[in-house]
């Protein structure tokens, strides 16, 4: 038998199954991760986040944590924004001081828990080079040439990982679960994409839903809020500190003069417990 303890925590409704793979060493293959992730019989999430030790490094390595992410599919990723505000939570808990550096495959994110007890999350600069986002060509990343039915023309950011960001006049006729698979495999996306389909309701609000690349949709995307966010930001629809409003709930999104993105909300511990992984073989 192969226990491993388990927390289960959500960023609204966003939800992770996170474990500690400091002191023995978590490794999953990508059936034990489909496993977990399914409702019906195994644990039931969005992502599986595996806490370890800083990554070694020939400079300083400023972080208390790296974390490794993995979509309910089994396909690893390189960063979650709520996923990160949730193990931030935990090491609040665990170190009893309100900044943490937490280690991604996308680099380093600052996290910092305020005195409403939301936690605030430095998820860096956006990335707009198509071959950076990444695109298979060279498109203007403002209006990619896309076009699903009606929606045309949306926007490509990166925020760690790939999004696109379609704008709506009403979100509530959107059937996402025709649009998200189709565009998340499109052509242009060699990685493929997250889907966020936005509606601007204010100068400072905006209606989001995202279909989540390797997961599906989901109640709440804290990269897809941030890529929405910017994304409105540059077609001038929008100020550049926002409220992101998901199904899940609302995210504070401010883009800074110093184009770091900084991402408010809440994290949640639903329950603990442990799971045979070698069942899940």
């Amino acid at each position: 038998m192969t226990i491993t303890s388990f927390t289960k925590m959500n960023g609204l409704g966003n939800d992770f199954v996170v474990m500690d793979g400091r002191e023995q060493p978590v490794n999953l293959t990508s059936t034990q991760v489909r496993a977990i992730s399914n409702r019906h019989t195994g644990i039931g999430c969005d992502q599986i986040v595996i806490i370890e030790h800083p990554r070694e490094s020939k400079i300083f390595n400023p972080a208390d944590v790296f974390i490794r992410i993995f979509n309910a599919d089994g396909s690893e990723i390189n960063a979650c924004g709520n996923a990160t505000r949730c193990v931030a939570a935990l090491m609040y808990i665990e170190n009893q001081i309100k900044k943490i550096m937490i280690e991604t495959k996308a680099g380093f994110l600052e996290s910092e828990l305020l005195d409403n007890s939301k936690i605030a999350v430095d998820m860096g600069k956006p990335v707009f080079l198509w071959q950076d986002i990444p695109l298979s060509e060279n498109q203007n990343t403002k209006a990619l040439d896309i076009v699903f039915g009606k929606l045309s023309s949306p926007a490509a950011i990166s925020m760690g990982n790939p999004h696109c960001v379609f704008f709506v006049e009403n979100l509530d006729k959107i059937i996402l679960e025709e649009i998200g698979p189709v565009i998340e495999n499109h052509r242009l996306f060699p990685q493929r994409t997250n889907v966020g389909v936005a509606q601007i309701k204010d100068t400072d609000l905006i209606r989001l839903r995202v279909w989540e690349r390797g997961v599906g949709i989901t109640l709440a995307c804290g990269t897809g809020a941030c890529a929405a966010a910017v994304a409105a930001n540059r077609a001038n629809l929008v100020e550049r500190e926002v409220i992101v409003e998901l199904d899940g709930g609302r995210l504070e999104i401010n883009w800074r003069p110093d184009d770091h993105v900084i991402m408010t909300g809440p994290a949640a511990t639903s329950f603990s417990g442990a799971v045979d992984l070698e069942l899940l073989a």
